[in-house]
């Protein structure tokens, strides 16, 4: 492991690791990892057989028993369950590369070392590029892309039509989505996430993009490389999300805006405005008992006329 991955590994070189567990449910022949020390109460009560510290954890650490020092330890702990995944894969059966379950179009391109699972449709002139995979229930809409080393997980659909309306009377006129989406390299998509074809130009996700389950990405919307979002997370239609971005679960931006490279959104906010400058913004109204939150919020309703009253009164005591 540490001859894999690097790290100082302090005491008990020959212990025989059979699992990874978070700190209080760990046993002895199971990893585990702490990587903020407000939580060292648990590191000291664990019985994990090596634990993966920081070096201002290590004296505690190596206290209690054997474990690897590396100065990122969530990150180490990350590249450790894609090596425990890829030992335990080793030999597993190979995958078809298309499941004889899938539909895909003649004129559909899927790269040699791409994998479509079980019940996925790529529909016409959508491509799929090399070593991504489509788990299964996957829907890939016409003309749209997938880049190289992506993951898409079950009930994802992509390129489905954006909401585009034109008022008639009291009827709607479909606007038709003409466009696509444009996905890029490395990106990981959760569950039942929907990403919309453009109407025109097309929807683009760029590099590296992580997205979360039950995400609404509305049609034109682009979204920079590096970007991560939290489940239930909806973007409505062509906003613009620059690169290294956070957007916590739950939290909605509004269309047509531009959020700027490392803009942090918290959850459950509500993005009604651009934002050029990076930092972390946060929109939520704090919860409270309910006879309390009606009058606070009935003392929001007149923070404008108080505004105007203060204004006036500064007016006419002006020297």
């Amino acid at each position: 492991m540490v001859a894999e991955l690097g790290g100082e590994l302090s005491g008990a070189p020959e212990l025989l690791i059979t699992g990874l567990a978070p700190l209080e449910s760990a046993t002895g022949s199971e990893i585990s990892f702490l990587s903020n020390p407000k939580y060292q109460q648990q590191l000291a009560a664990s019985e994990a057989g090596c634990v993966i510290v920081s070096p201002a954890m290590a004296t505690v650490a190596a206290a209690r028993g054997a474990c690897i020092v590396t100065s990122n330890p969530y990150l180490y702990f990350a590249r450790l369950t894609q090596l425990w995944r890829k030992l335990r894969n080793a030999n597993a059966p190979a995958m078809p590369r298309i499941h004889p379950s899938a539909v895909v179009d003649p004129s559909a391109t899927i790269a040699a070392t791409a994998r479509i699972g079980p019940l996925c449709v790529v529909e016409a002139g959508a491509t799929v590029g090399e070593g991504s995979v489509l788990t299964s229930r996957v829907t890939l809409g016409a003309d749209c892309h997938i880049g190289a080393r992506c993951l898409l997980h079950s009930g994802v659909v992509i390129g489905a039509d954006g909401f585009g309306f034109a008022p008639d009377g009291e009827r709607w006129e479909k606007i038709e989505q003409l466009g696509a989406v444009r996905i890029g390299n490395d990106v990981e998509i959760g569950a039942n996430t929907c990403i919309d074809r453009g109407a025109l130009q097309d929807t683009v996700i760029e590099d590296g993009v992580k997205l979360d389950n039950l995400i609404q990405i509305g049609h034109n919307v682009r979204v920079g490389a590096n970007t991560a979002m939290a489940g239930c997370v909806g973007v409505a239609g062509s906003a613009t999300i620059g690169p290294n971005c956070t957007v916590g679960g739950g939290a909605i931006i509004l269309g047509h805006l531009t959020l700027g490279a490392g803009v942090h959104i918290s959850a459950a906010t509500v993005v009604s405005k651009s934002i050029s400058k990076p930092g972390h913004y946060t929109g939520m109204f704090p919860i409270d008992e309910n006879a309390n939150w009606e009058r606070n919020a009935a003392s929001l309703k007149q923070l404008h006329s108080l505004r105007d009253r203060i204004k006036t009164l500064e007016k006419e005591n002006k020297p």
